[in-house]
């Protein structure tokens, strides 16, 4: 008898990896306060593709557990606690802000459990620091910034002053910024993260008088500076440029018609004119009656990858190298056109020019105007070793 219930118990330990029946995914995201719009955007978007499938990822329901971080390090510390302890997910994604990501990401990653970012690209992983078990969907932080600093570059602003929150994704954005734009850089100006009265900024931007200005303010941040800008009358004294993130349809519907004219780069833009791109679009549109922006087109291909990742591995999702492989296999196509995964697991993917302008049935949004950089890495992925998938 007692050798029979030892060989059952060795029998059980040998099954080895088996199909999900439900794979669970922490989504973590930024659902209040100012900021709230991004992570609302990622997360209704990432839940049309999982509706469009009746509740699946690659075949294999899903649950999703919803948390907010509140955009607070010391608060999403506490829910990575609780998703991987308590609710044993198979995957975190949602995360918007990089000081959020370099809190959580170290106890998700020693327990070897997939983050999937669809936002934030902090430095910190994409060097020497990379790690098998995290993915960006979105971009390295630097890389959209690069992108603007090129526009800036070949536009021939000869100087500008530079703006962006005090946290390390602010930091990355002028590093990019400044890697491509060989101007005069006047000054740079970090304001605090979650700021809403630019006041003393906005005059040291007028004394310094630049071609200019360079903003990285997502969200409420973007909203206000805008608009207390073109309150000052700065926008008939030099140009202003941002990102996608302060320049994106969330911003454009507070602010309105001052911002018709601003230049922004991206890694996507709602006009591509690829199909995957145009049933996002149109499907997002009938689900919530807006346009999305591009934290939405994110949260779409973020639900993209991990579909067809699961899908690959037959949702057998605790091979972790399996899972890890079929993750950098990146077999979905992107709405955003060529996608696909550098040695660090952050894209190698195209990076656009948009401009706001009032289209012919009156409406002020983003066009894309052209390519800046076509196929473009990030500036540290030679300095990743990972072995491994």
């Amino acid at each position: 008898m007692k050798r029979a219930i030892a060989a059952t118990a060795l029998a059980g330990l040998s099954l080895g990896v088996h199909a999900a029946d439900t794979i669970r995914i922490g989504f973590m995201s930024t659902l209040s306060g100012p900021s709230a719009a991004l992570g609302i955007d990622i997360r209704d978007a990432f839940d049309l593709v999982v509706k469009r499938n009746g509740g699946k990822l690659g075949g294999v329901p899903v649950e999703t557990i919803v948390v907010d971080d509140q955009q607070n390090a010391d608060t999403g510390k506490q829910l990575a606690a609780r998703l991987i302890k308590k609710d044993r997910v198979d995957v975190v994604t949602g995360i918007v802000f990089t000081n959020v990501m370099l809190a959580v990401a170290p106890s998700i990653l020693e327990n070897k459990t997939f983050l999937v970012s669809a936002n934030a690209g902090p430095t910190a992983f994409s060097g020497e620091g990379c790690n098998p078990y995290f993915y960006a969907v979105s971009w390295q932080n630097d890389a959209v910034h690069e992108a603007a600093g090129k526009f800036a570059q070949d536009k021939g602003y000869k100087s500008a002053v530079l703006l962006a929150p005090n946290y390390p994704a602010g930091k990355d954005a002028l590093v990019g910024f400044k890697r491509f734009y060989k101007g005069v850089v006047i000054d740079e100006i970090y304001t605090k993260l979650g700021q809403l009265d630019f006041a003393a900024e906005l005059a040291q931007v007028r004394a310094a008088k630049p071609a200019a200005v360079y903003i990285f303010q997502p969200g409420g941040m973007g909203v206000n500076f805008i608009k207390q800008f073109n309150a000052a009358g700065l926008q008939k004294q030099m140009a202003l440029v941002g990102p996608g993130f302060s320049a994106d349809e969330d911003i454009i519907k507070a602010v309105g018609e001052p911002m018709v004219g601003m230049f922004n780069t991206s890694q996507w833009a709602y006009d591509l004119g690829n199909a995957p791109n145009r049933q996002f679009v149109a499907e997002f549109q009938k689900a919530y009656g807006r346009l999305p922006t591009m934290y939405a087109s994110q949260g779409y291909d973020t639900a993209q990858l991990l579909d067809a990742a699961i899908r690959d591995v037959k949702g057998k999702v605790d091979d972790k190298a399996a899972f890890g492989k079929a993750l950098n296999a990146a077999n979905f196509k992107s709405v955003r056109g060529d996608f696909k995964f550098n040695v660090n697991h952050f894209p190698i993917q195209p990076y656009y020019l948009r401009q706001i302008w009032k289209d012919a049935n009156g409406r002020i949004t983003n066009k894309l105007v052209g390519t800046v950089l076509p196929s473009h890495g990030d500036a540290y992925a030679s300095a990743c070793k990972m072995s491994g998938w």
